[in-house]
């Protein structure tokens, strides 16, 4: 039986998924419940997958939801995860839950940003860390990675600056490689971009994270002390809606005694 190419362009899109994962054809299939011969010819389009088989395949390859809904469409098929804004009524409960979750925290520093890296939601703590910021970076939407980096926010005030940035960069390069955004690879190129500005006295901030040797602290002058972050990023499981996907919630825990000491004291 002779087979006709499809011109669907799902397959090229999958066997560039599998190779970003670095996993066989064989390897695919064994975690899809198919064959490797199936997963071929899927990959050369001559065969079409059927929506399930798009849907379980992305789901062994971790592609993002968003990414899925594409793989969909370019299959033929309608998208199957929703994108609802996260002010719309139905979103109500999750919103409430972040801002109890993120009052919790306080005076931890604690925030929820998209997948641009825009906030949408944060504490008191954060509020007090970013006071004396440009007031442009404060306008919304308020973006993480240009508070952090830029010039005017609080690149001048973290002491390891150059250790937190190029954490920082690799984070969104991880991200981009991920989802293959234009905007997203534009904002990267714009926060890389800024120049890296020493301390106020002229000095080469960089201070050791040999300090706290279990992670990279962010270590930042804040109300004329120096602190000492770790953070954590927490995402929701098994989301099916695109903008709960892309949502992270960022928390920052003391990574020394004297931070612990000072957070305690606004708490009381």
């Amino acid at each position: 039986m002779t087979t006709v190419a499809l011109d669907s362009g799902v397959g090229p899109l999958l066997r560039s998924w599998r190779e970003r994962s670095r996993i066989s054809q064989l390897e695919l299939a064994l975690r899809a419940d198919s064959s490797a011969r199936h997963i071929s010819f899927i990959e050369t389009g001559r065969a079409r997958p059927s929506e399930e088989m798009v849907l379980r395949l992305a789901e062994h390859l971790n592609v993002p939801v968003r990414e899925r809904n594409a793989l969909l469409v370019v299959a033929g098929y309608a998208p199957r995860y929703t994108e609802t804004a996260l002010d719309d009524p139905a979103m109500g409960a999750l919103r409430e839950g972040m801002d109890r979750l993120l009052q919790g925290y306080d005076p931890y520093p604690a925030l929820v940003v998209d997948g641009m890296y825009n906030v949408v939601a944060a504490n008191q703590g954060i509020a007090r860390m970013t006071a004396g910021v440009a007031e442009h970076l404060l306008a919304p939407p308020l973006n993480a990675m240009r508070l952090t980096l830029h010039p005017e926010g609080l690149a001048p005030r973290i002491r390891n600056l150059r250790e937190w940035r190029a954490d920082l960069l690799a984070q969104m390069e991880r991200q981009i490689a991920l989802v293959r955004s234009a905007e997203l690879r534009g904002l990267y190129e714009e926060v890389a971009g800024y120049p890296v500005e020493p301390g106020p006295g002229g000095e080469e901030w960089d201070a050791p994270s040999s300090s706290v040797p279990f992670a990279l602290p962010l270590v930042i002058e804040q109300d004329g002390r120096l602190l000492s972050f770790v953070a954590s990023i927490a995402t929701f499981n098994t989301p099916m809606d695109v903008t709960v996907a892309e949502l992270a919630i960022e928390t920052f825990l003391p990574a020394d005694p004297g931070t612990a000491a000072y957070l305690r004291s606004l708490a009381s």
